[in-house]
């Protein structure tokens, strides 16, 4: 999404290599998740048949922040992103379960990222869309 070119700059000064790192036009738009789950899936293709340039971050493959997890629940809150729903959760023992606040909740999802909800969508701008509703993301992406 990053674009880099190399200019020489011309002068009175022995000319020297400088690179020059341009972005996109708009903020560069991020897709966080796990590649094989469905609801990726069906958010990517959505995104892909509206021709929407983006880059997938998979928690599986790279993992994530304890930073990044902490900015998204000031935004929307650890609740918003805890998947409780899905399997790895239910699993997990009822001492883990219970009594759950954010410290908590942002240890479980460093340990196991599959206990984030899917897929949490980087605008960019601070915009941050978390699950996926086509309407949602449709009327998201009118507003840029």
């Amino acid at each position: 999404m990053w674009r880099a070119e190399s200019l020489i700059p011309s002068g009175p000064n022995k000319p020297k290599r400088v690179r020059v790192v341009t972005k996109p036009r708009g903020m560069p738009i991020t897709i966080y998740g796990i590649k094989n789950c469905d609801t990726m899936k069906k958010a990517r293709a959505w995104l892909d048949k509206r021709g929407v340039d983006y880059a997938f971050h998979d928690y599986k493959t790279a993992g994530i922040e304890r930073a990044q997890l902490e900015q998204w629940a000031k935004q929307v809150g650890w609740d918003a992103l805890l998947n409780r729903a899905g399997t790895t959760f239910r699993k997990l023992p009822d001492k883990d379960k219970n009594g759950i606040d954010a410290k908590k909740a942002i240890a479980l999802m460093l340990r196991e990222p599959s206990m984030i909800k899917r897929p949490v969508l980087d605008l960019g701008r601070g915009k941050l869309l978390v699950g996926f509703a086509p309407e949602i993301y449709s009327a998201a992406m009118a507003k840029d």
